[in-house]
């Protein structure tokens, strides 16, 4: 059985569906991005029988257009991580069997953000229906330079979480969606002052409120979804992406034919 340390989580029932609240970066905000036991809290949700992952990511504004207390909800993501486990798949001998390469052509589930999107629009907030994420490693800032390249490259919005989160969400089958909730420009607008966590923090009260009202309309909605046809097929894909070769079934050599090479993934 695999083992990836403990994740706290919040057991909640609501009128029509059970929820669990987990806390990426701990009680009081202690665990730096870096050190979030992404692994640990996949797979507690996927343990506790959870069908869906939907999350709130505190982010900075890539583009003109998308502007601080709006919501962004994230269609694909860029991965400029460097220190993360992004797999369960690892190898170590409590870990599942083989490798995964896993699909990311579309890493959050279209029909959750779809249902996000609706209820964003009955509450009246601004928001954006798709956007690229771009994750950093964190936890320091952007420098100008970066920020710079960050928007030249396209991306809408910068935050420190979505990756490996997505991608260990797509691992175990769990239908992914993001609330990117802006708080502030990053630092590639000229004339404007960089990020700082005095102007994050101050809109982002604004923006939980948001994000809270968004998800009391969403959890129940989702519930309410038959997922059947979608959950199978996550799992399908997960089973698909998984190589493994057998240590009991060595190479063969065919004398007419040479070696028999098992085939993989490079």
């Amino acid at each position: 059985m695999a083992t990836y340390r403990e994740s706290h989580v919040y057991c909640c029932q609501g009128n029509e569906s059970a929820y669990i609240i987990v806390c990426r970066h701990g009680r009081g905000h202690t665990i730096m991005p870096t050190n979030v036991n992404f692994r640990a809290n996949v797979w507690a949700l996927k343990a506790e029988g959870c069908t869906h992952l939907v999350v709130t990511t505190a982010c900075g504004s890539l583009q003109e257009g998308i502007h601080p207390g709006d919501i962004v909800v994230l269609d694909q993501f860029i991965d400029r991580t460097q220190k993360r486990l992004q797999t369960f798949y690892d190898g170590a001998p409590t870990s599942p069997i083989g490798i995964c390469h896993m699909s990311m052509a579309e890493p959050f589930c279209p029909k959750t953000r779809q249902i996000l999107s609706t209820c964003i629009e009955e509450c009246g907030f601004r928001y954006r229906n798709s956007g690229t994420c771009l994750t950093i490693e964190g936890p320091r800032f952007s420098s100008k330079a970066e920020s710079k390249l960050w928007n030249s490259w396209g991306a809408h919005v910068v935050n420190m979480t979505t990756v490996p989160e997505v991608i260990l969400a797509k691992e175990v089958g769990l239908c992914y969606a993001a609330l990117a909730l802006v708080t502030d420009y990053d630092s590639w607008r000229e004339g404007e002052e960089g990020v700082n966590v005095e102007e994050v923090m101050k809109t982002f009260r604004l923006n939980s409120d948001h994000a809270l009202a968004v998800l009391q309309k969403a959890i129940p909605a989702i519930a309410k979804e038959e997922w059947t046809g979608v959950l199978k097929s996550n799992q399908e894909a997960v089973k698909m992406n998984i190589h493994h070769v057998s240590p009991d079934k060595p190479f063969r050599i065919n004398k007419s034919k040479g070696t028999e090479k098992n085939r993989a993934l490079c």
